[in-house]
């Protein structure tokens, strides 16, 4: 019987139903209890607050009753077409958090990221001195408590205070940082004397789209939302330089030796080397920086509140203000899932651009190569 049986019979192995079947099932279902608590603990702490929270979304909520009683008003996507739809206060408040916050997006990820890694190069240097005192200096500010850096920054950017102090010795007279209601990008185009601000064009002034005026979406940040970057930026680069600097130390010195020995300076060396090298550590700093940026709370709570003339207003803050001060709590939920939406596709988007091409080529090629 064992000669007649075939090479492909014996590779094959046991059947399913067999021992080896019954102790996979045994272990599968070792795997399921183990992992049980956590998917437990998932379930109940986040994945039913968020279905909770989309049904409230669906309702005229004032948070005064059980919502899941089903008498409550359910207006379906009343609360979604009000802010999107909808002339009105709440498009318009919409609006201008989601024009804020895009700016705050735009400047602070860039920036923390460069910074993150400029302040990583350094630390990582092999003839630098005390590098363990630079790393727990740049990385204090980002374990510090942010409504105390908040209220600290209070102080500092007042009218009278130590930011305004020192631009007065080099001739410079500071704003009023936090009631600076100003477009950025107005007061720099003022200043080199191409725009009156004072007196905005009537092209861009008097058209308006999603209930702004296209002077309003041009503005750019305002002076007080400039404070809450600079805020963002400080404290969030210690810790995205600790990322980097462990992907720096698993960058093999033999490819930056190869990379000298071919002729690359210091420059070559990082483009061609350490770039690369660091594209899916980059990915995560983005990604965790894109997160964080569209979910900014707690410094705006802290500093502004919204004011001035909300420029400093963004959409969880609103969402928040919704809910615990007006008692609309189906709008309010309403905005936290067109947030979570707008997160989702800045996301998919970004791992789009930085995709690795040189993979995807490669794995093309062999796709071909096997048909």
């Amino acid at each position: 019987m064992s000669a007649l049986t075939t090479p492909s019979a014996r590779r094959s192995g046991p059947l399913p139903g067999g021992r080896n079947g019954g102790r996979r099932g045994r272990e599968g279902l070792w795997g399921w209890l183990f992992v049980a608590p956590a998917v437990t603990v998932l379930g109940l702490f986040l994945l039913a607050p968020i279905l909770m929270a989309l049904w409230v979304s669906l309702l005229d909520w004032d948070g005064q009753s059980n919502p899941f009683t089903g008498t409550e008003n359910f207006v379906g996507l009343d609360n979604y077409a009000d802010l999107l739809t909808r002339d009105g206060l709440d498009r318009e408040q919409l609006m201008t958090s989601l024009r804020n916050n895009f700016f705050y997006v735009l400047l602070v990820v860039p920036l923390q990221t460069v910074v993150s890694l400029g302040l990583a190069l350094a630390v990582n240097q092999r003839v630098l001195k005390a590098k363990s005192a630079y790393r727990t200096a740049f990385y204090f500010p980002s374990v510090t408590s942010s409504i105390a850096i908040s209220t600290i920054f209070l102080f500092l950017f007042q009218g009278s205070g130590a930011v305004n102090t020192a631009l007065s010795h080099v001739g410079v007279d500071g704003p009023n940082w936090f009631t600076d209601a100003r477009g950025l990008t107005w007061v720099v185009l003022d200043g080199l004397g191409l725009v009156d601000a004072a007196r905005p064009p009537q092209a861009l002034a008097g058209n308006e789209v999603l209930g702004l005026s296209w002077w309003d979406w041009l503005a750019g940040p305002s002076v007080a939302m400039t404070t809450i970057i600079l805020l963002a930026v400080w404290t969030t680069s210690g810790t995205f330089m600790l990322i980097f600097l462990a992907a720096l130390q698993d960058v093999p010195a033999e490819l930056e030796e190869a990379a000298r020995i071919d002729g690359c300076g210091r420059w070559g060396v990082f483009r061609h080397v350490t770039l690369p090298a660091l594209r899916p550590v980059t990915f995560l700093v983005l990604t965790l920086g894109l997160i964080a940026t569209w979910q900014v709370f707690d410094q705006v709570y802290v500093m502004s509140q919204g004011a001035p003339a909300n420029t400093t207003l963004t959409p969880a803050y609103l969402s928040y203000t919704e809910g615990f001060d007006n008692a609309q709590y189906g709008k309010g939920a309403a905005i936290a899932f067109l947030l979570l939406a707008i997160i989702l596709v800045f996301t998919a988007l970004q791992r789009y651009v930085l995709r690795d091409r040189d993979a995807e080529g490669t794995t093309r090629k062999q796709r071909s190569r096997t048909r």
